[in-house]
């Protein structure tokens, strides 16, 4: 219980610092940066569905998100030349620009925000949570899914 409770309440307070710069220097959400930073890596694009599984949300939670990018410019959506049900989201030159400029932003906060943490300790705790990462998954009542 200690150990959640403690990553939990790192977890929030991290993730409270980026939200609040995210919308204070780029009007943003993390929601919304956290999608474009999934399609940053597929040039190709991705299935929705794909997209809200990386996410780990649903795809009811990652569509009104979708739509306002869409809106904003930053994505497209396509449907697939497989299946004409199926709707490939894609960054648009624009999104990959914002993107970019976000990430580094977003990268410095985090410095700022572990300033202080030495590094050796960044290392050990990666590779303890790593560890941690794949117990839990392999106790998962879905058997891992």
């Amino acid at each position: 219980m200690r150990l959640w409770l403690r990553l939990l309440a790192c977890s929030t307070l991290i993730e409270s610092e980026l939200r609040r710069q995210f919308r204070e220097t780029f009007n943003f959400t993390l929601p919304r940066f956290d999608i474009l930073a999934q399609l940053d890596r597929e040039p190709g694009g991705l299935v929705q569905g794909e997209l809200s599984k990386r996410l780990m949300v649903s795809q009811a939670n990652v569509t009104p998100i979708i739509e306002r990018l869409i809106a904003d410019g930053y994505v497209t959506r396509r449907p697939s030349n497989l299946d004409r049900r199926i709707q490939i989201i894609c960054l648009t030159v624009e999104g990959r620009q914002k993107f970019r400029r976000m990430a580094k932003k977003h990268s410095a906060w985090l410095a700022d925000v572990m300033a202080g943490f030495p590094e050796d300790d960044i290392d050990d705790l990666v590779k303890k949570l790593a560890s941690l990462k794949r117990v839990v998954v392999a106790n998962r009542s879905d058997g891992g899914r």
